[in-house]
């Protein structure tokens, strides 16, 4: 792997891996979707401009202020290259009783959220309660586990 694959982010899967078929893999993807994960992986719109899009929707509410995030990883399959590109997008909307904001971005950015609780020990620790990095971590593994290459966009699928 290059200097400029390994900046981008590009995984390619281990040798030895027989690359599946568009179908196989997409469903792979899509089996990513369950109970006990926090996103959902569906077919895109056509106006999405992909084929799969993954989304992660995080609302949290305190008195006088709501916060609502969202994680969207929009990918597009190319059989002939046996890759798929994804492009990762946050937008993140704040509203107060007298203030509100929008932010937009786009790229591998990540929110991690820590709280502290007492261990067997009586000792305080902290502990990770939220890791946006955890769903484009599925998704990659399942990209590489059917034998194609994971390749992340900054601007364009």
């Amino acid at each position: 792997m290059g200097f400029f694959e390994r900046l981008t982010g590009t995984r390619h899967p281990a040798n030895g891996v027989a690359p599946l078929a568009i179908a196989e893999v997409r469903n792979a993807l899509l089996s990513v979707n369950g109970l006990d994960v926090p996103y959902r992986v569906r077919p895109a719109d056509p106006a999405e401009k992909g084929d799969l899009v993954a989304e992660w929707r995080i609302l949290r509410r305190s008195p006088g202020q709501q916060v609502d995030q969202r994680l969207t990883i929009r990918m597009r399959m190319d059989p002939g290259r046996r890759e798929v590109r994804a492009l990762q997008e946050q937008r993140t909307s704040t509203r107060g009783k007298l203030s509100a904001s929008r932010e937009y971005g786009r790229g591998n950015g990540f929110s991690v959220e820590w709280t502290y609780e007492r261990g067997p020990d009586d000792r305080r620790r902290r502990v990770k309660t939220l890791d946006t990095r955890e769903m484009g971590n599925v998704l990659r593994q399942s990209v590489l586990g059917a034998g194609w290459t994971w390749r992340p966009r900054r601007f364009r699928l």
